[in-house]
């Protein structure tokens, strides 16, 4: 899969192109993808996702956007492992905002982009002031030729439409059997582990901290998890654990959130791989104890019922 960072340099081959955030990548997302490759397969031409980066909501709004699911990095994982040829991601800035739909059509789509054929939702706004609609695409489809337009329904299931918005909904409840339903997977975070406290170690259950690029992650609490191993080493494929997303109320007095990972059976140097935790099954919240007797003999539970929970799963 090809990554394009800039606009500047015209594409050659030309292209089947869905435009959109994709937070989460989800069964909605992943029916437009497949949807977009029937027709690049049918057209002979490539595949191309356009995304925007920051959100544009985190641009204009800053502090008002609605969290990630997926990090950039996950995304373009995501796309990579679904087989899409390209991806165009576009710099949101001042000067992106101020380009008008007009613009966006015939510099970028059409000539920069090489566009032929173009699947996008029936919401779909773009351009300065979001004043460009698929009436428009259309209408410039139409008296150009150059590209056709196909608009996607939504896509549901169980009678539950599916959105980004929905899964966040899902795990901000900790319903992680829906938000898995609606994503087509576990939820899942993934970073390279760092240096902590140790603190965990000493109370005699070691943890990984995991990096996230995630500011302000969709969930928290403690949670059943499997970790992924994502490079080559020579850690297990898989490893079952329990994972605290949060502040750690009793033993920090601290507002940065944490990742971190106990890990069943596991004695391995790990720090600097990269991993990936797929949340299973939530736990419970996460909750202040008045000394850390009490916060060892919780995380033995929340230990012995994530163990109970793999034997019945």
């Amino acid at each position: 899969m090809q990554v394009f960072r800039s606009t500047d340099t015209p594409h050659k081959i030309p292209l089947a192109l869905t435009i959109g955030n994709f937070d989460g990548v989800h069964l909605g997302h992943q029916a437009m993808l497949e949807e977009l490759k029937q027709a690049a397969k049918r057209l002979n031409i490539a595949t191309c996702i356009m995304i925007f980066e920051p959100h544009p909501r985190e641009f204009l709004m800053p502090g008002q956007s609605p969290t990630r699911l997926t990090s950039l990095r996950e995304k373009l994982e995501i796309f990579a492992q679904l087989n899409i040829d390209r991806v165009q991601i576009c710099h949101f800035n001042h000067a992106f905002a101020q380009i008008s739909a007009q613009t966006f059509i015939t510099d970028i789509l059409m000539q920069q982009l090489n566009v032929r054929w173009m699947l996008v939702g029936d919401d779909f706004r773009f351009g300065a002031k979001r004043v460009g609609d698929v009436a428009m695409l259309k209408t410039y489809a139409q008296q150009t030729g150059q590209f056709n337009v196909e608009v996607m329904a939504d896509f549901s299931i169980n009678h539950i439409r599916v959105s980004s918005t929905a899964i966040r909904e899902a795990l901000a409840a900790g319903n992680m059997a829906l938000a898995q339903q609606l994503l087509g997977r576990p939820y899942s975070m993934s970073g390279r582990i760092v240096n902590g406290d140790k603190l965990a170690k000493q109370l005699g259950f070691p943890t990984a901290n995991i990096h996230f690029k995630h500011s302000h992650p969709p969930l928290r609490g403690i949670f059943v998890v499997e970790v992924i191993s994502r490079e080559n080493s020579n850690l297990p494929k898989v490893m079952q654990g329990v994972a605290s997303l949060g502040v750690r109320p009793t033993t920090h007095a601290s507002d940065k959130l944490i990742l971190e990972v106990h890990l069943f059976d596991f004695d391995q140097e790990i720090y600097g791989q990269h991993l990936q935790v797929n949340f299973l099954h939530k736990l419970r919240d996460e909750e202040k104890y008045a000394d850390l007797e009490k916060l060892i003999a919780q995380i033995k539970q929340d230990i012995k019922n994530a163990k109970h929970y793999f034997m019945l799963h």
